[in-house]
């Protein structure tokens, strides 16, 4: 995140002297607090999702509290007061104290709570390895770790005309900093290819979820991309695609 926090920087230099002093590349604290479930880095007031480069998940926070009948405004990516009071007001319907700062504590909540279509999701989700289950009728990537719900990312998928083949794959080839042979060298972190050219992979150019559509990709924010790539990619990943278009 662009903001620093004393906890993060004092993570930080911890890591830095452990590496150190066993002699291995120093691992940055947020790394691994990333690999937990439901998680995300912290967000408050004052931060903006500015550009596809820079995004804070504030659109995610918004989207989630709207969906919890909390947040009644058109999400705009900027905490600002409107955003802080229906936070506030999560955290204290959850007994979580009220400050109004989206932490490791209120993300759980928070992401699970706003999950939606759960009586739709597909029995091989829940099956023993790990899936990566696409709904696209919610616009939503769940993460299932041998039958356990892991995460829940908001994405977005093809075009009407270009729509995310649904059906049950097996990521097949992967590539750290893709870029498309097919779209002007455009930029695909951290693809995961399960479908001929369709990938789980970080967007360059995806703001709000809910508005425009990908070539068929399924589209992360590049930061939740890579934190699936660090959960995944060295596992056998399955994925499912199923759900109306939306």
């Amino acid at each position: 995140m662009r903001h620093a926090h004393t906890t993060h920087r004092f993570g930080v230099l911890l890591g830095l002297v452990v590496g150190l002093v066993v002699g291995l590349a120093p691992v940055p604290a947020q790394a691994a607090e990333l690999t937990r479930p439901f998680s995300r880095e912290p967000v408050g007031r004052g931060d903006v999702d500015a550009d596809p480069y820079a995004i804070e998940h504030v659109y995610e926070v918004q989207i989630r509290l709207r969906r919890l009948g909390l947040h009644s405004a058109r999400p705009d990516g900027r905490f600002g007061t409107r955003t802080e009071r229906a936070v506030r007001t999560f955290q204290r319907r959850q007994g979580l104290p009220a400050t109004g700062r989206v932490n490791a504590r209120t993300w759980v909540p928070l992401i699970k709570r706003s999950l939606r279509g759960r009586g739709a999701v597909p029995r091989a989700c829940t099956s023993p390895g790990w899936h990566v289950c696409y709904d696209r009728s919610h616009h939503q990537a769940s993460l299932y770790r041998h039958g356990v719900l892991h995460n829940s990312w908001l994405v977005r998928g093809g075009s009407y005309d270009k729509q995310t083949r649904t059906g049950d794959f097996t990521v097949q080839w992967r590539s750290k900093n893709h870029r498309s042979r097919t779209y002007d060298g455009a930029p695909m972190p951290y693809s995961q290819f399960f479908s001929g050219g369709q990938a789980l992979h970080g967007s360059r150019n995806m703001m709000n979820p809910f508005v425009g559509h990908s070539h068929g990709c399924v589209n992360f924010w590049v930061e939740d991309a890579r934190q699936l790539w660090g959960l995944t990619h060295d596992k056998r990943l399955h994925v499912h695609v199923y759900g109306a278009w939306s």
